[in-house]
């Protein structure tokens, strides 16, 4: 349990963007306001891009925001998938690819999606922490293994560790710092507007400052 516990820490990092992180949290649950100071809503689908929110028509327990560009976070990603079995209980949204769209999930920039693990509920209320992986094992049967999470102390815990890992995350998963990621992206996602460059990465620099017409 005690390696198991060490490896879900990997999914992404939590304390590196504490003080740019939007939204307020509202009794353990954090919530982000649009431009009109209203909170926003998760839609009903990963794959829809707008729409009303409707509980109702939601089929999943929790919805999960994973860096599909980190081999740990994949693997672990791949096991509560394995467990979900295809029952659709978890709803898992890969945030680094160029697809991600944040209006598709409760106005979560990219940046803010990396810098702390989401997840969404069925209500639509944003969560973050250990408190999506509880969320996510206690939707494929195995909540057990995030019991500890119901007692204050030990989330407290278990959060600090967390941060601990998250600060060191990026370098340990080889991709440089969280601002390098974001600006390869950023640079890949302009070129690829003006017509190409996609092997833009931390690996091949080269590309991403090619120029296009």
């Amino acid at each position: 349990m005690q390696a198991s516990f060490v490896r879900h820490l990997a999914l992404a990092p939590r304390a590196v963007a504490r003080h740019t992180r939007a939204g307020a949290r509202l009794g353990g649950v954090r919530t982000f306001a649009s431009a009109s100071g209203s909170v926003a809503s998760a839609p009903s689908s990963s794959s829809s891009g707008s729409g009303s929110w409707d509980s109702s028509k939601i089929s999943w327990d929790v919805r999960v925001l994973y860096d599909g560009d980190c081999p740990l976070c994949v693997r672990e990603v791949d096991f509560l998938r394995g467990k979900d079995g295809g029952a659709g209980r978890l709803d898992l949204v890969d945030i680094a690819s160029d697809e991600y769209d944040p209006d598709a999930n409760a106005g979560i920039p990219f940046e803010t999606a990396m810098s702390t693990i989401h997840g969404i509920k069925r209500s639509g209320d944003v969560i973050t922490g250990i408190e999506v992986f509880e969320r996510a094992y206690a939707a494929v049967g195995l909540g057990w293994v995030y019991a500890f999470a119901k007692v204050p102390f030990l989330l407290n815990v278990a959060n600090t560790v967390y941060d601990f890992w998250a600060e060191r995350r990026m370098q340990v998963t080889g991709r440089g710092t969280l601002a390098e990621v974001l600006e390869i992206r950023a640079r890949r996602m302009e070129a690829e507007e003006a017509g190409g460059a996609a092997a833009c990465s931390l690996d091949n620099r080269e590309a991403c400052d090619a120029k296009f017409d």
